[in-house]
């Protein structure tokens, strides 16, 4: 039987939503091993002017204890 923990984080980028689920998966693979799913609850970004300046998710990372 797997037990299975999730933890939220938030995470950015200048590119887009999925560069930042991507960048917010690879550096919590640097502390947080068997990642299994994340699930990106919510979506945001910050305007400069009349542009998107920053990209900004809501996940819930899913990862199994050993």
């Amino acid at each position: 039987m797997a037990v299975v923990k999730n933890i939220e984080i938030i995470a950015e980028s200048k590119k887009g939503w999925d560069d930042a689920a991507a960048q917010g998966v690879k550096i919590a693979a640097k502390s947080v091993k068997n990642i299994r799913s994340v699930w990106v609850k919510d979506q945001k970004a910050t305007v400069k002017g009349d542009k998107i300046d920053t990209f900004r998710v809501t996940m819930m990372v899913s990862f199994e204890l050993k």
